[in-house]
Protein backbone atom coordinates (compact mmCIF):
# COMPACT_ATOMS: atom_id res chain seq x y z
CA UNK A 1 0.00 0.00 0.00
CA UNK A 2 1.43 3.51 -1.04
CA UNK A 3 2.38 4.94 2.28
CA UNK A 4 0.76 8.73 1.60
CA UNK A 5 -2.49 6.51 1.46
CA UNK A 6 -1.75 6.21 5.00
CA UNK A 7 -0.24 8.85 5.92
CA UNK A 8 -2.23 9.89 9.15
CA UNK A 9 -1.44 11.60 12.29
CA UNK A 10 -0.52 9.40 15.29
CA UNK A 11 -0.31 11.29 18.85
CA UNK A 12 -2.62 10.11 21.86
CA UNK A 13 -5.95 10.13 21.93
CA UNK A 14 -7.66 13.05 24.24
CA UNK A 15 -10.98 13.95 22.64
CA UNK A 16 -10.85 17.16 24.80
CA UNK A 17 -9.91 15.58 28.19
CA UNK A 18 -6.81 13.10 29.77
CA UNK A 19 -6.04 9.91 28.54
CA UNK A 20 -5.25 7.19 31.50
CA UNK A 21 -3.53 4.75 29.40
CA UNK A 22 -3.95 2.30 31.94
CA UNK A 23 -6.94 2.76 33.46
CA UNK A 24 -10.51 1.44 32.88
CA UNK A 25 -12.03 4.93 31.46
CA UNK A 26 -10.50 8.50 30.57
CA UNK A 27 -12.86 11.73 30.65
CA UNK A 28 -13.81 14.15 28.00
CA UNK A 29 -14.87 17.62 28.65
CA UNK A 30 -16.21 18.05 32.14
CA UNK A 31 -18.42 15.05 33.17
CA UNK A 32 -18.86 12.56 30.49
CA UNK A 33 -16.75 9.48 31.45
CA UNK A 34 -16.31 7.17 28.57
CA UNK A 35 -14.63 3.86 28.24
CA UNK A 36 -10.77 3.78 26.99
CA UNK A 37 -10.11 2.85 23.81
CA UNK A 38 -7.61 0.12 24.67
CA UNK A 39 -9.19 -1.80 27.02
CA UNK A 40 -9.74 -4.52 24.87
CA UNK A 41 -6.44 -4.74 23.68
CA UNK A 42 -3.63 -6.73 26.18
CA UNK A 43 -0.78 -4.79 25.28
CA UNK A 44 0.41 -1.57 26.19
CA UNK A 45 -0.92 1.52 24.86
CA UNK A 46 2.61 2.87 24.56
CA UNK A 47 3.40 -0.14 21.90
CA UNK A 48 -0.11 0.52 20.56
CA UNK A 49 0.87 4.17 19.11
CA UNK A 50 4.47 2.92 18.36
CA UNK A 51 3.50 0.42 16.06
CA UNK A 52 1.10 2.99 14.50
CA UNK A 53 3.51 5.61 14.45
CA UNK A 54 6.30 3.54 12.35
CA UNK A 55 3.49 1.90 10.00
CA UNK A 56 2.18 5.73 9.07
CA UNK A 57 5.00 7.41 9.08
CA UNK A 58 7.88 5.33 7.73
CA UNK A 59 7.77 3.50 4.23
CA UNK A 60 7.39 0.42 5.85
CA UNK A 61 5.14 -3.02 5.44
CA UNK A 62 3.08 -4.86 7.45
CA UNK A 63 5.88 -7.48 7.95
CA UNK A 64 8.50 -4.89 7.97
CA UNK A 65 6.94 -3.79 11.23
CA UNK A 66 6.45 -7.10 12.98
CA UNK A 67 10.21 -7.56 12.09
CA UNK A 68 11.81 -4.37 13.53
CA UNK A 69 9.76 -4.93 16.54
CA UNK A 70 10.40 -8.61 17.38
CA UNK A 71 14.27 -6.97 17.03
CA UNK A 72 13.32 -5.01 20.07
CA UNK A 73 11.47 -7.75 21.97
CA UNK A 74 8.31 -6.91 20.94
CA UNK A 75 6.59 -9.93 19.27
CA UNK A 76 3.38 -9.27 17.32
CA UNK A 77 2.27 -10.48 14.05
CA UNK A 78 1.65 -8.06 11.09
CA UNK A 79 -1.85 -8.83 10.98
CA UNK A 80 -1.71 -7.43 14.09
CA UNK A 81 -0.22 -3.89 13.03
CA UNK A 82 -3.18 -3.73 10.23
CA UNK A 83 -5.31 -4.12 13.26
CA UNK A 84 -3.98 -1.59 15.17
CA UNK A 85 -3.93 0.63 12.11
CA UNK A 86 -6.99 0.20 11.16
CA UNK A 87 -8.45 1.08 14.56
CA UNK A 88 -6.43 3.25 16.46
CA UNK A 89 -4.73 5.24 13.06
CA UNK A 90 -8.34 7.42 12.36
CA UNK A 91 -8.64 8.25 16.15
CA UNK A 92 -4.84 9.33 16.41
CA UNK A 93 -5.33 11.41 13.28
CA UNK A 94 -8.30 13.40 14.50
CA UNK A 95 -6.48 14.79 17.59
CA UNK A 96 -3.48 15.42 16.04
CA UNK A 97 -6.22 17.73 14.06
CA UNK A 98 -7.59 19.18 16.95
CA UNK A 99 -4.10 19.99 18.66
CA UNK A 100 -2.84 21.12 15.69
CA UNK A 101 -6.19 23.64 15.32
CA UNK A 102 -5.67 24.57 19.34
CA UNK A 103 -2.20 25.82 18.02
CA UNK A 104 -2.61 27.39 15.08
CA UNK A 105 -5.42 29.57 16.55
CA UNK A 106 -2.81 31.48 18.74
CA UNK A 107 -0.70 31.94 15.41
CA UNK A 108 -0.72 35.46 14.37
CA UNK A 109 -0.59 35.19 10.93
CA UNK A 110 -3.05 32.60 10.62
CA UNK A 111 -4.58 33.04 6.63
CA UNK A 112 -7.73 30.48 5.39
CA UNK A 113 -8.38 31.03 1.52
CA UNK A 114 -12.53 30.08 0.74
CA UNK A 115 -13.41 28.29 -2.77
CA UNK A 116 -15.98 26.54 -4.16
CA UNK A 117 -16.63 23.93 -7.29
CA UNK A 118 -18.96 22.60 -8.88
CA UNK A 119 -18.90 18.52 -8.00
CA UNK A 120 -20.66 15.34 -9.01
CA UNK A 121 -21.50 13.76 -5.71
CA UNK A 122 -24.09 10.55 -5.94
CA UNK A 123 -24.73 11.68 -9.14
CA UNK A 124 -25.45 14.63 -8.45
CA UNK A 125 -24.04 17.99 -9.51
CA UNK A 126 -23.70 20.48 -5.77
CA UNK A 127 -21.89 23.18 -4.67
CA UNK A 128 -18.31 21.85 -2.34
CA UNK A 129 -17.35 24.83 -0.50
CA UNK A 130 -13.97 24.60 1.21
CA UNK A 131 -11.84 26.55 3.80
CA UNK A 132 -7.49 25.81 3.36
CA UNK A 133 -5.13 26.99 5.51
CA UNK A 134 -2.06 28.57 4.45
CA UNK A 135 -0.30 25.46 4.93
CA UNK A 136 -2.74 23.76 2.62
CA UNK A 137 -4.61 21.97 5.29
CA UNK A 138 -8.01 21.04 4.57
CA UNK A 139 -10.04 22.77 7.56
CA UNK A 140 -13.86 22.84 6.48
CA UNK A 141 -16.20 21.09 3.49
CA UNK A 142 -19.17 21.89 3.08
CA UNK A 143 -22.12 20.63 0.26
CA UNK A 144 -24.85 22.26 -0.62
CA UNK A 145 -27.38 22.44 -3.93
CA UNK A 146 -27.00 26.36 -4.50
CA UNK A 147 -24.42 28.76 -4.16
CA UNK A 148 -25.78 31.92 -3.03
CA UNK A 149 -25.46 34.07 0.29
CA UNK A 150 -27.09 31.72 2.51
CA UNK A 151 -25.31 28.98 1.67
CA UNK A 152 -21.90 30.64 2.02
CA UNK A 153 -23.02 32.12 5.28
CA UNK A 154 -23.26 28.61 6.55
CA UNK A 155 -20.59 27.17 5.38
CA UNK A 156 -18.85 30.73 7.45
CA UNK A 157 -20.58 29.75 10.24
CA UNK A 158 -19.53 26.35 10.62
CA UNK A 159 -15.96 26.86 10.29
CA UNK A 160 -15.82 29.78 12.28
CA UNK A 161 -17.66 27.85 15.07
CA UNK A 162 -15.01 25.13 14.98
CA UNK A 163 -11.79 26.93 14.06
CA UNK A 164 -11.91 29.81 15.32
CA UNK A 165 -11.31 33.32 13.47
CA UNK A 166 -7.99 33.94 11.40
CA UNK A 167 -6.05 37.10 10.44
CA UNK A 168 -7.51 37.15 7.19
CA UNK A 169 -9.32 35.80 4.40
CA UNK A 170 -8.40 35.31 0.35
CA UNK A 171 -11.89 34.60 -1.40
CA UNK A 172 -12.25 34.91 -5.07
CA UNK A 173 -14.99 37.20 -6.87
CA UNK A 174 -17.90 35.14 -5.70
CA UNK A 175 -20.37 37.57 -4.31
CA UNK A 176 -22.01 35.41 -1.43
CA UNK A 177 -19.05 35.52 0.42
CA UNK A 178 -19.12 39.24 0.34
CA UNK A 179 -22.65 39.50 1.55
CA UNK A 180 -22.52 36.87 3.66
CA UNK A 181 -19.36 38.52 5.28
CA UNK A 182 -21.04 41.42 5.84
CA UNK A 183 -22.75 39.75 8.29
CA UNK A 184 -20.33 38.21 10.51
CA UNK A 185 -18.98 40.40 13.63
CA UNK A 186 -15.85 38.64 13.03
CA UNK A 187 -15.32 39.89 9.30
CA UNK A 188 -14.67 43.42 10.54
CA UNK A 189 -11.25 42.13 11.81
CA UNK A 190 -10.01 39.85 8.80
CA UNK A 191 -7.76 41.48 6.07
CA UNK A 192 -9.52 40.27 2.90
CA UNK A 193 -7.82 39.57 -0.45
CA UNK A 194 -9.73 38.88 -3.60
CA UNK A 195 -8.94 36.68 -6.50
CA UNK A 196 -10.39 36.06 -10.16
CA UNK A 197 -13.30 34.79 -10.08
CA UNK A 198 -13.90 32.49 -13.03
CA UNK A 199 -17.37 34.34 -13.58
CA UNK A 200 -16.63 38.21 -14.09
CA UNK A 201 -20.01 38.77 -13.16
CA UNK A 202 -19.26 37.10 -9.67
CA UNK A 203 -22.21 34.40 -9.46
CA UNK A 204 -21.30 30.78 -9.34
CA UNK A 205 -20.72 29.15 -12.86
CA UNK A 206 -21.96 25.97 -13.46
CA UNK A 207 -20.14 25.15 -16.89
CA UNK A 208 -16.77 27.02 -15.06
CA UNK A 209 -16.81 25.21 -11.23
Amino acid sequence: MPTNSRAVCFAEIAHGGTVKANGPAVTVGMNKPVASPFRCFNSSPKVIRLVVLMYVRYPLSLRNVEDLLFERGIDICHETVRLWWNRFSPPFADDIRRQRISRMKDFRHWRWHLDEMYVKINGEMVYLWRAVDHEGEILESYVTRTCDKKAALTFMKKALKRHGSPEAVTIDGLRSYSAAMNELATATRWRTATRPSDDESGRCCASGR
